[in-house]
């Protein structure tokens, strides 16, 4: 079993509820305005964290770096991209202050040391590693020595990368929980890897959860079935916003649907049910569902019952079928009409 992690006033892990992460990202193009509607939205649909990302350009990136997707007519560059949709230390404050006040986590991936000195004066509760920067050994190492949770995910790693990364953090001072993930914008079902989860949480011992791209609430409740620990998910206002991780997010409707899911399916996982228990407290209601020997015909006082004269009927507060030996042979003392119940007054003997 998987130990626990405590992210903010949050512990995850076994036997808890899912912790359901909202990702912004950078969905908010740069406004700011934008980005604060984006935490009202994510509280509002019931989920646990509101997750940005913090992307410095020059300490992170050149004008050699190509976009993922060429989606942006007004940057000529990925580089200014990140310069144009970044914000302000005093910016990323009031965002994280609105989330706290929300009773939202805050949480924002840092893609650089710089963004973590400046996410650590923020102040966030944990830091969220994005998949390609797994491989970051030393940007994992300044966030681990933080003492924070560092939240891993998987999407472009091997296992060696991975358990080369958990030891880096680790090694650092911090606890470690891991997501698998699929670094396709869409996923596609085929390639969630729900599997994954499992050999995760066997070969390391820590909460394991699920980072979705596939843009539809079904992988993430698939993993809440079998124990994710941890939900990402990306979430957008609208499908017709502008961005290249809308059709890998979920709408906020979607987004509330899979909260209730997540609270249904913690409340089901957590309730085991004793079968025997249950059919003793559910007897009344099974004496409405079975039945209990009646006759077939209205038949006159002296009849001598054999089988075939008998039949079963609700409900099953009479003489049950298990009976009919100590039926059958038996005379009829008075008349008895097949629109009731058999009694054992009704028989001779």
């Amino acid at each position: 079993m998987s130990q626990s992690v405590t992210v903010g006033d949050r512990a995850v892990g076994p036997g808890r509820r899912a912790l359901l992460i909202a990702e912004v990202g950078l969905i908010h193009d740069g406004s700011l305005g934008t980005a604060h509607a984006y935490v009202d939205a994510v509280a509002a649909a019931g989920a646990d964290a509101v997750k940005f990302q913090t992307h410095i350009a020059t300490a992170e990136s050149t004008f050699d770096e190509p976009f993922r997707t060429h989606f942006s007519q007004q940057d000529k560059s990925r580089f200014e991209y990140w310069e144009r949709t970044a914000f302000t230390e005093p910016q990323w404050k009031d965002l994280a202050a609105h989330a706290r006040d929300r009773d939202l986590l805050f949480l924002s991936s840092a893609f650089s040391v710089a963004a973590v000195d400046l996410l650590t004066r923020v102040g966030v509760p944990a830091w969220k590693v994005g998949s390609g920067e797994l491989r970051r050994l030393e940007l994992l190492a300044t966030m681990g020595a933080t003492e924070l949770p560092v939240l891993l995910s998987t999407g472009m790693s091997s296992l060696d990368e991975i358990e080369r990364g958990v030891e880096i953090v680790r090694a650092a001072g911090s606890e470690v929980a891991l997501f698998q993930s699929t670094s396709r914008y869409p996923s596609s079902f085929e390639k969630i890897g729900l599997n994954v989860m499992a050999e995760l949480r066997s070969a390391y011992g820590v909460p394991v959860g699920l980072s979705d791209h596939s843009g539809t609430p079904w992988p993430a409740v698939a993993a809440m079935t079998l124990g994710a620990e941890m939900i990402e998910v990306h979430v957008t206002l609208d499908r017709r916003a502008f961005g290249p991780d809308v059709p890998a997010s979920l709408t906020v409707d979607e987004l509330r649907s899979l909260t209730l899911a997540r609270d249904a399916i913690h409340t089901m996982l957590t309730n085991p049910v004793d079968k025997n228990h249950e059919a003793v407290e559910l007897e009344p209601l099974r004496s409405m569902f079975t039945k209990s020997l009646a006759l077939r015909t209205d038949l006159p006082a002296g009849t001598v019952l054999t089988a075939d004269l008998l039949t079963q009927k609700k409900p099953g507060t009479g003489i049950g079928r298990d009976e009919i030996d100590r039926v059958v042979g038996r005379r009829l003392r008075r008349a008895v009409t097949s629109d009731r119940l058999l009694r054992w007054e009704d028989l001779d003997g």
